[in-house]
């Protein structure tokens, strides 16, 4: 058996994973501690909740004194760090939750994990740390760290913690830098359940912008899938950049979604575009593909309609979500 601590588990991709490992290795002995702002839901973990080897904790990860007494009541070996605030917009108009969470976190989480000798350490990140791309290249593991928006420094310095740790204390620390993921349980503050529930309700899709700032993306599955390969034979104080070279403009995503739905493009509306937003990201994935063996099972054109038709099928998810807090703060967004 492998106790594990998964941070930050009610969020989307957090949420996934635990769902995802639980199906297909019942050996994992899974402790969730999420926080539960506004992202957490713990809905997301129907289909683990009533399993012998999942345990859900109501906590931070700032909160040191929890983390320790968790290693210790569940001899936890192992950890893999989900939890972050992760939406840039949100980190443009307050950075202060993304420093604490997102930095502080993963520190306290760094400190017990090497009180505890874990076994391995997996600090999930992003591409948005190695910043802004032109129209030509990639994204490797040895791209220096760019980071252009208040999330991703947040991020990158979560990273630099996660292998200094390594290199000075020898923390079997791993970081996996993921591109755009999409799939079921995406909160709705994101590009595509944002467009799709917006073209169900007939209500404008704002796009930053002129559209055209490109993603490569990535079904939530398999990302989970690579970060199963990387935590089971990942090489300790590696770097694994994550992506499928499904280079899309935006503009692009909202109207194959517009035209799914039959709806009309004079729904598309063009909003002021982010402060700093990069232009461009496209990861090169050679060294999981080559080193781990793993490749994505899930092509865009699938996958995207398996999404739209989970939102579909799931109105009553995010009709709650979308009740409260969630429209108040797009409202002020976009009309800012």
């Amino acid at each position: 058996m492998k106790n594990i601590l998964v941070t930050g588990g009610a969020g989307f991709i957090g949420s996934n994973f635990i769902n995802y490992i639980l199906e297909k290795n019942p050996d994992y002995n899974i402790v969730n501690i999420d926080k539960l702002t506004y992202a957490g839901n713990l809905e997301n973990l129907i289909p683990s909740q009533d399993k012998k080897n999942y345990k859900f904790i109501h906590g931070d990860i700032t909160n040191s004194d929890l983390i320790n007494y968790l290693f210790e009541k569940y001899e936890l070996e192992y950890v893999i760090n989900f939890a972050a605030e992760s939406h840039v917009d949100r980190s443009i108009l307050s950075s202060k939750e993304f420093v604490t969470t997102n930095v502080s976190g993963t520190n306290t989480l760094l400190d017990v994990a090497r009180k505890f000798n874990v076994k391995k350490f997996i600090q999930i990140s992003t591409d948005e740390v190695y910043g802004s791309l032109g129209k030509e290249g990639f994204f490797t593991e040895d791209t220096p760290l760019s980071p252009n928006s208040p999330y991703s420094s947040s991020k990158a310095s979560a990273d630099m913690l996660a292998i200094a740790n390594y290199h000075t204390y020898g923390l079997p620390v791993v970081i996996t830098r993921c591109s755009n993921n999409y799939g079921p349980y995406q909160f709705p503050e994101k590009l595509i359940p944002l467009m799709i529930i917006n073209a169900l309700h007939d209500k404008e899709l704002p796009v930053y912008g002129d559209g055209k700032n490109v993603r490569d993306w990535i079904y939530v599955t398999d990302h989970c899938r690579a970060i199963e390969l990387v935590f089971e034979k990942g090489e300790n104080g590696g770097v694994y950049n994550i992506g499928t070279s499904t280079e899309m403009e935006n503009i692009e995503i909202v109207k194959l979604i517009l035209d799914y739905l039959k709806k009309s493009e004079s729904l598309i509306e063009y909003v002021q575009d982010r402060l700093g937003h990069d232009r461009r990201y496209a990861i090169d994935s050679s060294k999981i593909k080559t080193t781990l063996g793993w490749s994505p099972k899930n092509s865009f054109e699938d996958a995207i309609i398996k999404t739209i038709d989970w939102y579909i099928n799931n109105k009553d998810w995010w009709n709650r979500i979308i009740s409260g807090e969630y429209m108040e703060y797009y409202q002020k967004l976009y009309n800012n």
